[in-house]
Parts: C-alpha cells; sequence; structure tokens
C-alpha cells in the first residue's frame, strides 16, 4: 500500500492558500476519494510522489507527454532555450518555425497563432468565426468540453436543442444564450436544428474524437454530416483538437474523419509539455485577426519561445509516424491483455491511437447521457486500488488514459494485469 503522510501534509497546506489545494479541480480526489498525490518527478513511463511511491503513469499530464517524463531530447532543448532567454515579448524564429511545421502538417491549416492554454484557443477561434461570420450563434455538443470559458460553459438539457443555460455559477445566462447544445450521434436532431437556425449559425465546435467525459468516439456517417450541414447554411466547422492533435496520428481527428474543418484548436502535444495553444484554419478566415482585421486577440506570453522549442522537438519526432503506429499497437495489446482476464465481467475498454478508457458497463457509449452513474461509481471505488498497487490513472471515470512512447512492454504487462485485478474485484464485489 502506497504511503501518504508527506502527500497528506501538503494537500493540508496547500488548502491554506488555494481553493481546494489544487489549480484544477479534478486534482482533489473528490470523486474517488483518497489523497491526492503530490508528485515530486516524472522518470519515462512513471511519476514519483513526495512519499517515494512510484507509479506507472497513464495520466500522462492529461495527455501532452506522447514521449513520456523527461524524454532527454525535450529536456536538453528547453534547457537551450532557457539559456537564451524564457521569454521576449516580442516575436522569435521558433514561433515560425513551429507555424510553419504545423501549416505543412495539416492539410487544413493555413494560417494559426499560438496561445497560452487550449481554453484560450478555442476562445479565440469562436471569436474569429462570429466575426468573420457576422453571426453570433454557436452550437456545440453534450459530451463535448471546450475549455472553462464562459460561453461554452452550457448544460444540456433533455430537449433536442438547449439555448443558453449555464453550467457553472458565476456565469450570467446572457452570455451563453447565444450557445446552444445538441446530443452527440443524433442525425434527426442535426438536421432539424440546422433547419431551424442554420441560417444564424457562425459555427459548430466539436471535439473531433470526443475525449472528456468519456471516450466517445463518433461514427464517420455523422461527423461528415455535420460537416455537409455547415457548409450548406454557411457556417463554419471548428475541430477541436486539444487532446486528439498529434495524439491520433499526425493529422489528428480531421485525418481520422477524412474531412477539413474551416478552424482547428490544439494544446497538449504542440507544447512538448510546456502550457500552451493554438488555433488556425483557413487563410481567408484567420485573416480578420488582428492586425489583418477587425478581431482582437492578443498575450503577452504567446508563443512563448521555451513552450514553441518544446512543441518544435515534440512534433519533429513524431513526424514520420513510426512513434504513433507503435503507440497503437502497444495500446491494442495492452487492452486486449486486460480485456481477456474480464471474462464475465460488464466492464469494456474503448481505446483509439494511444487512448483508452475504462468503462464498467456492457455496451459502449457513444453519447454523453448514456454513460451509466452506477458504472462511474465502479471506476471511483477502484481508483486507490489501483494506485496502491503502483498505476496512476485519473482521478475520475470520465477521463481518458494515455499510453506514451516511454511505456515498455514490461510496464504494460505489469500494469493491464493490475488494472484487470481490480476490475475483477470491483465488478465481482457489487454484482
Amino acid at each position: 500500500m502506497s504511503k501518504t503522510e508527506k502527500s497528506e501534509k501538503l494537500k493540508a497546506l496547500a488548502e491554506q492558500v488555494i481553493p481546494g489545494g489544487v489549480n484544477s479541480p479534478v486534482r482533489a480526489f473528490k470523486s474517488v476519494g483518497g489523497t491526492p498525490r503530490f508528485i515530486e518527478r516524472g522518470e519515462g513511463g512513471y511519476l514519483i510522489d513526495v512519499d517515494g511511491n512510484r507509479y506507472i503513469d497513464f495520466c500522462c499530464s492529461w495527455g501532452p507527454l506522447i514521449l513520456g517524463h523527461a524524454d532527454p531530447d525535450i529536456v536538453a532543448t528547453v534547457k537551450d532555450q532557457i539559456d537564451r532567454g524564457m521569454t521576449f515579448g516580442a516575436s522569435t524564429e521558433i514561433e515560425y518555425k513551429l507555424a510553419s511545421f504545423i501549416v505543412n502538417e495539416i492539410d487544413a491549416m493555413e494560417s494559426i497563432r499560438f496561445v497560452s492554454s487550449g481554453t484560450e484557443a478555442v476562445m479565440s477561434a469562436i471569436r474569429v468565426a462570429r466575426g468573420f461570420k457576422g453571426r453570433d450563434l454557436i452550437l456545440k455538443f453534450d459530451g463535448c468540453y471546450h475549455g472553462h470559458s464562459d460561453h461554452l460553459l452550457v448544460a444540456a438539457g433533455s430537449g433536442l436543442a438547449t439555448f443558453g443555460q449555464p453550467s457553472s455559477s458565476g456565469v450570467p445566462k446572457e452570455i451563453t444564450q447565444h450557445t446552444a447544445v445538441l446530443p452527440l450521434d443524433d442525425e434527426e436532431a442535426l438536421e432539424k436544428f440546422f433547419a431551424e437556425h442554420g441560417d444564424r449559425l457562425a459555427a459548430a465546435i466539436i471535439e473531433g474524437i470526443p475525449a472528456n467525459n468519456g471516450l466517445l468516439i463518433q461514427r464517420h456517417d455523422y461527423i461528415r454530416l455535420l460537416r455537409s450541414l455547415t457548409e450548406q447554411y454557411g457556417a463554419l466547422l471548428i475541430f477541436d483538437e486539444v487532446i486528439t492533435g498529434f495524439r491520433v496520428g499526425m493529422g489528428g481527428a480531421a485525418d481520422y474523419y477524412g474531412i477539413t474543418p474551416d478552424l482547428l484548436t490544439y494544446g497538449k502535444i504542440v507544447g512538448g509539455g510546456m502550457p500552451v495553444g493554438a488555433f488556425g484554419g483557413r487563410a481567408e478566415v484567420m485573416n480578420v485577426v488582428s492586425p489583418l482585421g477587425p478581431v482582437y486577440q492578443a498575450g503577452t506570453l504567446s508563443g512563448n519561445p521555451v513552450a514553441m522549442a518544446a512543441g518544435l522537438a515534440t512534433l519533429e519526432k513524431l513526424a514520420n509516424g513510426t512513434i504513433h503506429t507503435e503507440l497503437e499497437q502497444k495500446n491494442r495489446r495492452f487492452v486486449s491483455r486486460v480485456t481477456s482476464q474480464l471474462t464475465g465481467c460488464d466492464v469494456n475498454i474503448a481505446g483509439v491511437a494511444s487512448i483508452y478508457w475504462i468503462v464498467f458497463q456492457r455496451d459502449l457509449p457513444r453519447i454523453a447521457s448514456t454513460i451509466k452513474s452506477d458504472g462511474i461509481a465502479h471506476y471511483n471505488r477502484m481508483h486507490e486500488v489501483v494506485l496502491d498497487n503502483g498505476v496512476y490513472i485519473p482521478p475520475s471515470g470520465y477521463e481518458v488514459c494515455f499510453i506514451s512512447a516511454a511505456h515498455t512492454d514490461t510496464m504494460l504487462e505489469e500494469a493491464a494485469d493490475v488494472l484487470a485485478g481490480a476490475i475483477r474485484k470491483e465488478a465481482h464485489q457489487w454484482s
């Protein structure tokens, strides 16, 4: 069993000066219980906490660390840039190099701008879409998360479409009244919405492969219908690739579905582990951004040279596709090893590329409303058991797991057996 004395002390100290003791809510372990682990360092595929416990890490900083912790090439690149300076508030060659790399790699990307987070990237992309189209209405989908900007914190309702119901205290209804929410995987609802509101819609935004509320892999026909309807009604399509960008292959979810969005948003991997975000797409659309056009967007640390250097070094290592191929094979073997030990258990593991998600129910959900709350409760109860056996998975049953290039076959086999044992125990205990 893990020792947690130092983590417990740090948690108590942090709660005195930070709301809940954390700088992002899920880190508080409110859903899963137990003691949040305070991490001291990362090494390859491992996390080591302040109590000296070592964990095989499937959180990977929530996705950015596709190469694992402290990859030597990325660390050397970052150190070199830090020696030159950490921030200048002026243009640098490295931001041009990273922009050029992404523009050359992504078919839909003709122009790109860097920011400091995925939330900021999405917020800016929506502002650009509204400015370009001269329309106010935005469509999002239940089960997709696009950061915590006010106009996207909108609750889904029981009807086909929901307008302007904030999902967070502190968000005025007036701010969300121009945001509509639809269920995923419902062609009838989608077509009805566009027939009624398409002529005033600025953009539809969707996670290419929704991975913030379970792993809700969408049907190709559904995504292609969305693309067709946005074109028919003159609205833009924004693909949120903050998680999927450069993780589901170099072309991300857009390539996975074989479509070309008008705008894309990125984060996580494009910063190589540093705080970063990016948005871009068609040059015609991006030309409305200041200083070329009337849509204002700015940031003191946008294009930060340390983040740009880390991002470019990461993408260059991924460029030939070898790592992505190896990761997909690793993920398939890992998922197969876990599921082979779960005969008779109402448990599924969804997987795509190097992402997997554990769900305690017979059918894999494609929409958020079909994720069973008692299944999430099963995950939450087993979380501490998994941690105590040296495997770090996200402290929420709705979150996905990531495999990195630093995970060896031996590590994955060990982790698979730990997970399978914990899942079997939980499933049988509550069956």
